[in-house]
């Protein structure tokens, strides 16, 4: 059985269409310092609701109080997280899963896929990748959205490509929305860029995983390189 600790909603706001950030506050509690491994996940849960696993969205700290979380609208705990006010108490474990390895990136590029809420695990990567960036080679994000407005920190990505991500975004239905930018599946904007010897960090639904698995190994990278963070 986990080990249940409380902690306490800081803020909750809009990240996305269908989509909200939430943080909250550990403090005082035995969960400081636990998040060792970006792309980890606790379990979440509230009176009267089944607990649910969702990863978090900020980098590891080993002295931070504070973890954040990107919650899709649609499921029972979800809804009722995002309804909760500032100082409602969660219930939440310690990290659980070895998140992404890596070690094993370090003097190679590195690829990150994400689609979706998929992102925030990625955004935790990306925070430590950029806390070292001199130790990996080219960095590049692929991030697909349903929609325009589905792209989760849209307002953090021109930060990240300042600290040396490249990002290439795609919208798989952009509908009459005026989008202008690239359209389809992440795995289809590979272009030329070289990435036999790449790693790579992959987060979002199966048939995108399973779609850009097939894709790299097609180009040289070696499945041994290509890590999910459970």
């Amino acid at each position: 059985m986990p080990d249940w600790h409380p902690a306490t909603v800081s803020t909750t706001a809009p990240a996305a269409d269908g989509l909200t950030d939430l943080v909250l506050d550990i403090q005082g509690t035995p969960l400081v310092g636990t998040h060792a491994h970006p792309g980890q996940y606790v379990r979440l849960r509230l009176p009267g609701a089944p607990e649910g696993m969702f990863a978090i969205a900020s980098p590891p700290a080993p002295q931070g109080t504070h973890w954040e979380f990107l919650l899709k609208a649609g499921a029972t705990l979800a809804d009722a997280l995002i309804r909760l006010p500032p100082g409602a108490r969660v219930e939440v474990t310690p990290p659980e899963g070895r998140g992404f390895p890596l070690e094993h990136a370090r003097g190679r590029d590195v690829l990150l896929f994400a689609t979706g809420s998929g992102i925030s695990p990625i955004r935790s990567l990306i925070a430590s990748i950029r806390h070292e960036r001199d130790a990996y080679g080219r960095v590049t994000l692929y991030f697909g959205a349903r929609t325009p407005g589905a792209f989760a920190y849209w307002d953090e990505l021109h930060e990240w490509e300042a600290g040396g991500v490249r990002v290439v975004r795609t919208c798989s239905q952009p509908g009459a929305s005026g989008w202008q930018g690239l359209t389809g599946y992440v795995q289809a904007h590979l272009g030329e860029e070289p990435v036999e010897g790449a790693v790579a960090f992959l987060c979002g639904q199966s048939q995108m995983v399973q779609g850009v698995k097939a894709t790299l190994q097609a180009r040289g990278v070696s499945k041994d390189s290509i890590f999910l963070n459970y």
